[in-house]
């Protein structure tokens, strides 16, 4: 990678991290799939009215929709209702074990036995991680679970999708997925009216960020990192995401650094560099 894009992909992971801190604030103030819908909306707004749409796209941008709207980031936006920022951050990176598991079934690639370590590594510190004396909610454990796997799907659909304009990628992934979202809210959330005209001004700051920082800055400078390089060499980056977000959570929000946390974090990164770094073996077709 150049030095540019490097300095994009530290970006981008300091940006992403943070924003586990920012989403805890934010879903406390207003509804999750409300905020989120609200996040995606506004993000729409800004960017579609000067982007050209993308013809021949839009059928697979729309299952993108499906699977960052709903599932990545509506599991998780419900999930950080009750799980802490350390917690979510670590948890999150089981998408690349995910990731690994659908190279093995769309693409042939063996996981070997390193692959099977890191797996074991990975899921092991995110069990560890569940029984540490805080105790995370293990159904919001379990959300961010299935919100990885979403994540991991996501990657997939990004690559097929191609030479798109990460903004445009961007602004029209938020255009299909505003109305499946606020239709989602309306149906399981309530009090959102209250929830906006009784919001201070760290709620609105945090609908901000998502928007500004989270959509805008961060998914644009990844969605053009994944176009630009095979996905092994931008992926990694995320190892630094739950550092990032331990970090934000012990500093600014005040959460406890328990030795589970430390070594729960420790062997799911491990695992997941593990994951990563292996060597890749893609079996010949018809074996």
């Amino acid at each position: 990678m150049t030095a540019r894009d490097t300095l994009f992909a530290f970006i981008a992971v300091l940006g992403w991290g943070i924003n586990f801190v920012v989403m805890k604030v934010g879903v406390h103030e207003i509804p999750p799939l409300l905020l989120l819908g609200l996040r995606f909306a506004l993000v729409a707004a800004i960017v579609v009215p000067f982007v050209a749409r993308p013809k021949g796209k839009l059928g697979l941008i729309a299952l993108l929709a499906l699977l960052l709207g709903a599932g990545n980031f509506g599991l998780l936006f419900i999930a950080m209702k009750t799980l802490d920022a350390a917690s979510a951050s670590i948890t999150i990176q089981l998408s690349v074990p995910f990731s690994a598991i659908i190279a093995a079934v769309c693409y042939k690639e063996t996981l070997g036995w390193l692959g099977g370590l890191g797996m074991l590594l990975a899921y092991g510190g995110v069990a560890l991680l569940s029984g540490e004396p805080q105790h995370p909610d293990p159904f919001a454990l379990l959300l961010v679970l299935l919100s990885a796997a979403s994540w991991a799907l996501s990657n997939v659909v990004v690559k097929k999708i191609g030479d798109v304009d990460p903004l445009t990628l961007n602004g029209w992934m938020a255009l299909l997925a505003t109305p499946q979202l606020l239709l989602l809210s309306a149906l399981f959330e309530q009090g959102q009216i209250d929830s906006l005209r009784q919001a201070s001004w760290i709620g609105w700051s945090a609908l901000a960020y998502t928007v500004l920082i989270h959509s805008l800055l961060v998914y644009t400078l990844w969605y053009k990192l994944i176009a630009r390089y095979p996905l092994n060499r931008v992926v990694p980056f995320s190892l630094m995401v739950p550092v990032v977000g331990i970090a934000a959570g012990v500093f600014m929000l005040g959460e406890p650094l328990g030795w589970h946390r430390m070594v729960g974090g420790a062997l799911t990164v491990f695992g997941v560099a593990v994951i990563q770094f292996r060597p890749r073996v893609t079996l010949a077709k018809g074996r």
